[in-house]
């Protein structure tokens, strides 16, 4: 039933989102004027890490589209309190993990397509990677995806409008893109500034990626990103599907 009411809840927000094409298609638009415009500029610059420029900065704008694109997700949920879509699914006999489960393997799924636009178009500007390089920075994006949906979400629930849910995610999200060094790496900075990046996870899943893509797979940084992406995702859901069950959803 849990696998059947997912299935439910996932294709009823997948083709609200294929029917708005323009919204997925814009929302690769910011990492990929970061990759057309800050992405020339580190051409010839010393990033004091293996592989090319763009082998640096794909997987921080990758990260970063699921890092922005996740966060906001929760406004979705705001707008179907006030039309009362979410008074209507508290008395269907849907699982609540399902409610959780079918919205943010939705969000999962378009940042993936996504991620895939970006890289391509990463190519065309002589990004080159190993393939399974490749395919580990999406598994990254889509693990990202899902744990900040499902906190997203949570959030959300206990908001009452957009001007709440805004300040919180803002506040969240700026700093976290400033440590985890999505940009740039971290070494480049001065010592205090790489020790406290190192208290922020998503700093283990940019070093993840970025050795996946120099085709560095059984490194120390891929071990730690792997766990801290696991990691972070099962206490995400597990925390998303709390406030589902507490909030009636």
């Amino acid at each position: 039933m849990l696998l059947q009411d997912t299935a439910l809840i996932y294709g009823r927000y997948l083709r609200q989102s294929l029917r708005s094409r323009f919204a997925l298609l814009f929302g690769v638009l910011m990492p990929l004027l970061y990759l057309l415009f800050f992405g020339p500029l580190l051409t010839h610059l010393p990033l004091g890490v293996r592989g090319s420029s763009w082998q640096v900065l794909v997987p921080g704008l990758l990260l970063q589209l699921g890092l922005f694109g996740a966060s906001f997700a929760g406004f979705m949920i705001i707008v179907e309190k006030g039309q009362g879509v979410v008074e209507r699914m508290r008395v269907t006999p849907v699982s609540r993990l399902a409610l959780l489960l079918g919205r943010v393997l939705r969000d999962a799924t378009v940042f993936v397509f996504q991620a895939v636009l970006l890289v391509l178009a990463a190519v065309a500007m002589g990004l080159r990677a190993p393939l399974p390089g490749v395919l580990i920075g999406f598994a990254f994006v889509a693990l990202l995806t899902i744990s900040l949906a499902s906190l997203s979400y949570a959030l959300a629930m206990n908001v009452r409008t957009p001007q709440e849910f805004g300040p919180v995610i803002n506040a969240l999200t700026m700093p976290s893109m400033l440590l985890s060094g999505l940009m740039l790496p971290m070494t480049l900075g001065p010592k205090w500034l790489d020790v406290l990046s190192h208290f922020t996870p998503f700093r283990y899943l940019v070093d993840a990626v970025r050795d996946a893509y120099v085709g560095s797979y059984g490194t120390a940084h891929m071990l730690y990103g792997a766990l801290v992406a696991v990691g972070f995702t099962a206490l995400s859901v597990l925390v998303g599907t709390r406030v589902f069950r507490t909030a009636g959803a």
